[in-house]
């Protein structure tokens, strides 16, 4: 049968938790954690997000705002759930936490999990957004160019998000974290490339991806720089309200941007791309076989990967396609990683699986 050359979207996508992978599938998502006992723990439930069924979410730009509201929502209520299998029995309630217990009641969770979200958006917006217009603004004396004024606004917001994120590596709890990061790429680019779903196959998979949130945050940055750059205003009180302003619109643009990425793989996407692949060095790890356990378990609560990969690939899965060690004619097992060393050095695309010939034939291993 002839391998299918588009439609490698899987449609998933997810992040990592405290000790455990959170997958997405449309509405479905599932929360696989490692508990202390060593057991896994998967929950699945549904997520709708906000201004669900709304044809908002369906026009091009708009639906980035939205989708982005989605992810900060869902990822910190996916987080506190895994935090919730090392807290500390032994705390006490504070006194804090009984008033607020009392005023919100059984709303109480969720009404302090969207306080932390607009804190978390808040705090993005003054460092990223903000923070670099006051430092440009130092120089106003100094350089009178509006427009080079502008490209100094962009390049020290580049700094500050690459030095937040050099500054969040060297955080010795982040790795196991970043490693988990690394487990679920590695899932999802072992299904996309047509691989069954194994330890072993997985392993040997990228854990790089071009629709990571890495990506996105850089497509982020990447794109207010255009913009800041061409939309201008005098007034210095008026120029942090465009900065904030105009969030929503480079969001939606970001987004359109990087569903691109996960959908194309042609040049110009490749070069688009690479920036972020290369940060993803950074905010990803090499996991341990134990978390791509986690990872696959999450993946299978929501994702039937079997059906994806006889309708998108063309054949079907056996239990003798199953097996967690290599094939003895599996010449090509260190090609993934030897292609994420690649990227550093040219700039290309990583997916982390050598992309096989329209024509060639996927034949079942004996």
């Amino acid at each position: 049968m002839k391998k299918d050359k588009g439609g490698r979207y899987s449609g998933i996508g997810g992040q990592a938790v405290l000790e455990g992978v959170m997958m997405k599938n449309k509405e479905q998502y599932a929360v696989a954690v490692r508990k202390p006992d060593g057991e896994i723990d998967v929950e699945v439930d549904v997520y709708r997000g906000v201004m669900d069924d709304s044809v908002l979410k369906k026009v091009p730009f708009i639906r980035g705002i939205f989708n982005f509201l989605d992810s900060m929502i869902l990822g910190m209520r996916t987080l506190n759930h895994s935090v919730s299998f090392y807290e500390d029995e032994e705390a006490k309630e504070t006194a804090a936490d009984k008033v607020f217990n009392k005023v919100f009641k059984e709303k109480a969770e969720n009404v302090m999990l969207g306080i932390v979200t607009v804190i978390s958006i808040l705090l993005a917006i003054a460092i990223f957004m903000v923070l670099p217009y006051f430092i440009t603004s130092l120089f106003e004396g100094y350089i009178r160019n509006a427009s080079f004024m502008a490209m100094i606004e962009g390049l020290i917001r580049i700094l500050i998000f690459i030095g937040y994120i050099v500054a969040i590596t060297m955080m010795k709890d982040i790795k196991r974290l970043y490693q988990y990061h690394g487990a679920e790429h590695k899932c999802i680019n072992c299904i996309e490339k047509g691989r069954p779903l194994t330890v072993h196959n997985a392993m040997r998979s990228s854990r790089l991806h071009k629709r990571c949130g890495t990506s996105f945050m850089f497509f982020v940055v990447f794109v207010s720089i255009i913009v800041f750059f061409f939309i201008r205003v005098e007034q210095p009180a008026l120029r942090i309200l465009l900065r904030i302003a105009l969030i929503p619109v480079i969001a939606g643009i970001s987004y359109e941007i990087i569903r691109l990425a996960g959908r194309s793989d042609n040049i110009f996407v490749r070069i688009l791309s690479a920036p972020g692949m290369m940060l993803q060095k950074l905010t990803t790890k090499e996991p341990d076989e134990d978390m791509v356990q986690v990872a696959i378990a999450s993946v299978e609560a929501i994702f039937d990967w079997k059906a994806y990969l006889k309708d998108t690939f063309g054949y079907e899965i056996d239990d003798s396609w199953l097996r967690d060690t290599p094939f003895e004619d599996d010449e090509d097992e260190e090609e993934d990683r030897e292609e994420e060393s690649r990227i550093e050095e040219d700039g290309e695309e990583e997916d982390g699986i050598e992309e096989t010939d329209k024509n060639e034939t996927v034949e079942k291993p004996e």
